[in-house]
């Protein structure tokens, strides 16, 4: 008998990447079986098991191998009103979308519909089926309580695009955060591995071995017992900027799972109001801006008045 701790208790690679990826076990294997997965660098097999700090990657299938091996969710019943979305950017290869708090990305368990992605397949666009259909144009996430700015593909070559710059670091994503504490230094970087946490699933942690992690950030309001951030993301990290700045004891306000409830706010005091890219059509450099809601401003001003 193997003893607890061992490769035994470790998750399969067919079902890590259904839970990671969210989609259906079976296209998970269809995926690997299709030589699409690879394991710190070599061809996966669905029985092996899957370390949090392994480097699991999915080559770009093509789209009859996304279509055998996912399964549709598209029903006769009716669908729930999709909410409509802000748009900040579309043209013919990508959209850019200022996503509110509350809204999934893309369906996982306990949240089957309703999502950023429900509301895409909604508006009648085709959009790039490199993720999977549940995932249809996703390229990156924000966490749901997390607002703000998100890159969608509506082609394969624009995902693909989009998905190198996420790899290579050139695809720039900043942040607005209100976070609690005051800080000496006008910048800073934390660069701390993150895996999951040891004894809780449903959080991430700084965990030595854990996958890179490096977060960049910026003073640029000290509100006496607490302060507003811009932060930069060098890497994407499930919880990267939450499970970061908490490490160094300044948790984002409002964030319940890596901090203290904020009652006059709800949600976690983080927005994501600028994003640059490279177009997939002609190399130039964008832009995007997306303004910080109302909510969060009202949270900094209440923190304002009482410094």
């Amino acid at each position: 008998m193997s003893p607890a701790g061992t490769a035994e208790a470790l998750p399969r690679l067919d079902m890590w990447l259904a839970e990671h990826r969210r989609i259906t076990r079976h296209a998970a294997r269809t995926m690997i079986d299709a030589g699409l997965v690879t394991v710190d660098g070599r061809p996966g097999r669905p029985g092996q098991r899957v370390r949090d700090t392994a480097d699991v990657a999915l080559a770009d299938p093509a789209p009859a191998a996304v279509a055998m091996g996912s399964e549709s969710r598209e029903t006769d019943a009716p669908r729930a009103p999709m909410p409509d979305l802000a748009i900040v950017h579309e043209d013919g290869w990508l959209a850019v979308v200022d996503k509110p708090s509350g809204m999934v990305v893309h369906p996982a368990p306990g949240h089957p519909a309703g999502t950023l992605a429900d509301a895409l397949k909604a508006r009648g666009t085709s959009w790039s089926l490199l993720g999977g259909h549940e995932r249809a144009g996703i390229v990156h996430r924000l966490d749901r309580d997390t607002s703000g700015l998100l890159v969608v593909a509506k082609t394969e070559a624009a995902h693909r695009s989009l998905a190198r710059q996420l790899s290579e670091r050139t695809l720039g994503r900043t942040y607005w955060a209100l976070v609690e504490g005051g800080f000496r230094e006008e910048t800073g970087t934390v660069d701390a591995p993150i895996a999951r946490h040891p004894r809780d699933r449903k959080r991430m942690a700084v965990v030595e071995g854990g996958r890179e992690a490096i977060t960049d950030f910026r003073v640029m309001e000290r509100l006496g017992g607490s302060t507003v951030l811009e932060v930069t993301l060098r890497t994407g990290r499930t919880h990267q900027i939450r499970v970061h700045l908490a490490s160094i004891g300044h948790p984002v306000v409002g964030d319940v799972l890596y901090g203290h409830p904020d009652a006059a706010l709800g949600r976690p005091a983080l927005h994501a109001m600028r994003l640059r890219l490279r177009h997939p059509e002609d190399g130039t450099e964008r832009t995007f801006v997306a303004p910080v809601p109302g909510e969060l401003l009202a949270a900094a001003e209440r923190r304002r008045s009482r410094s």
